[in-house]
């Protein structure tokens, strides 16, 4: 008689679920998280599979708060005029601008992470013990980034040239719960050294100091923009109720199509290959 095929096993310590109940995490869903465990906690406890700490949930979550809605950015502009396209596709709207979270906006988050990552690796010995040690390892890493041509991710913001006020505020929240670690300090260093190799003072980014917060919260580099977009959800959701109540998608479309400007074609040309003579 032949054996028995084996059932394929398809471990998970996430959602299950029987006839009565659903487990998740090893807990029961509906007694012993629902009603019990907060959102934020909840999101950070899926990604480790470990419980945060009340202060690991207050800066998490105090992360999430920073980069819900900036305001008419990119991926809340798209969002808008893809409900405005297709209005009976709200999944539609909402993932058009989470596609948008990119190098420029919310993906600054995963960047300064793992730059700082990076940076804090790459050193033989002990990590710096204070300030003086910070700054040191801070002056050396933004000469490098600068001779090597490349930018230091997190600085710089085109409105808040001043100073962004999430990166202080974040800072204070991280030294309060005991989880100031070394990511936020080699960031906070950077702040405080790049203008003598930069010859000019750049803002600490608050998408910068929240990937930073992230890494020193121990959560997985490569989902660091993974929970900037879960942050930017709730804003576009909030983008998406004030369409609703009081529309502006319509206008912005009409302000492009209705004031364009044809002008003569300007064709392509690709810059010659290396060693390549381009005849005149």
């Amino acid at each position: 008689m032949a054996e028995p095929t084996p059932r394929p096993a398809y471990p998970t310590a996430l959602g299950a679920s029987d006839l009565k109940t659903i487990t998740l995490l090893g807990h029961d869903l509906a007694e012993d998280i629902m009603g019990s465990v907060g959102f934020g906690e909840l999101a950070f406890w899926l990604a480790t599979q470990r419980r945060p700490t009340p202060g690991e949930t207050r800066v998490f979550e105090a992360v999430l708060a920073a980069l819900a809605d900036h305001g008419f950015t990119p991926t809340a502009i798209v969002t808008r005029l893809t409900y405005l396209s297709a209005p009976d596709s709200v999944q539609g709207a909402l993932a058009a601008g989470l596609l948008g979270g990119g190098s420029r906006f919310l993906g600054v988050t995963e960047d300064t992470g793992r730059f700082l990552h990076d940076v804090l690796e790459s050193l033989e010995g002990s990590l710096p013990t204070d300030e003086g040690g910070w700054d040191e390892l801070a002056l050396r890493t933004v000469r490098e980034q600068r001779a090597a041509g490349k930018l230091v991710p997190g600085l710089g913001h085109h409105v808040h040239k001043e100073g962004d006020p999430r990166a202080p505020r974040l800072m204070r929240i991280a030294q309060e719960e005991g989880v100031l670690g070394p990511h936020l300090h080699l960031f906070a260093a950077i702040g405080r050294v790049h203008p003598a190799v930069l010859n000019r003072t750049l803002p600490l980014n608050g998408a910068g100091v929240c990937g930073a917060a992230l890494a020193d919260l121990g959560l997985p580099l490569p989902l660091l923009r993974g929970f900037a977009l879960l942050a930017r959800t709730a804003g576009l959701i909030g983008q998406l109720a004030e369409e609703l109540r009081h529309p502006v998608a319509q206008d912005v479309f009409l302000s492009v199509d209705l004031n364009n400007t044809p002008v003569a074609p300007a064709p392509y040309t690709p810059e010659p290959l290396t060693g390549e003579r381009r005849e005149d």
